[in-house]
């Protein structure tokens, strides 16, 4: 796993790799500002009471709740657009690496677009649940990182793994190898949580994720004595 992390960011150096990084940088800075700018709109609108003092207390304490609103949700946000730059991140880093493989296997709009809104759906709609839990343990912070790098990393490693692996698999066999190795790509999902939760790294992390979850698919579909 530590080798494909390395290989991932190795795979920055790639001027492939690069142009589809600049693409997905503004992407993610687009998702990052319609989801703040979402938020702040539904908070002030939930919370408007037309009493001066209380409207500046809640304008202030709204204003504060959509920064945790939108660090605990970019993860999930920003992965939503992994179909987009997929495709041209693993050709990259396919034929730098692989030059070998047969073709990817073709993939429909539809199927990629169903993974897609799937994901989102489950992802959003999980963190908003646990948003309550996520806040109270602010306050106990060993407690929160094992709840929010646990679900997200479970996500995470799930989604990226299965879309990657769907390039060369159908969705039924590329579920069975996720299944087969759900330990190691939990914790490939953790690295990636991590990575999507550091400031400025995470806005190229999904990228560094796709080559890292490219890189450590063609392991595990390769037979064991080649491992």
């Amino acid at each position: 796993m530590f080798s494909a992390l390395a290989a991932a960011f190795g795979d920055l150096g790639n001027p492939r790799v690069r142009a589809v990084l600049w693409k997905s940088l503004g992407l993610a800075l687009v998702v990052l500002v319609l989801l703040s700018v979402g938020l702040w709109f539904l908070t002030a609108w939930l919370a408007h009471f037309d009493i001066g003092w209380l409207d500046k207390v809640i304008e202030f304490a709204a204003g504060f709740g959509v920064v945790i609103l939108a660090w605990f949700l970019f993860p999930a946000a920003v992965t939503s657009t992994l179909g987009i730059f997929l495709d041209e991140v693993s050709g990259a880093v396919e034929q730098a690496h692989y030059p070998l493989l047969p073709p990817a296997r073709p993939q429909s709009w539809g199927e990629i677009i169903r993974q897609t809104l799937a994901f989102t759906a489950v992802a959003l709609g999980l963190n908003l649940l646990l948003l309550p839990f996520y806040l109270l343990l602010l306050w106990f912070p060993p407690a929160y990182a094992v709840l929010f790098y646990g679900v997200n990393g479970y996500l995470l490693g799930r989604e990226y793994f299965e879309q990657v692996a769907m390039r060369r698999l159908d969705p039924e066999a590329a579920r069975r190898l996720r299944r087969a190795h759900r330990g190691r790509i939990f914790l490939a999902g953790i690295a990636i949580a991590f990575l999507l939760t550091v400031p400025i790294l995470n806005l190229i992390a999904p990228v560094l994720a796709t080559a890292f979850m490219l890189h450590l698919s063609i392991t595990l579909m390769a037979p064991p004595s080649r491992r």
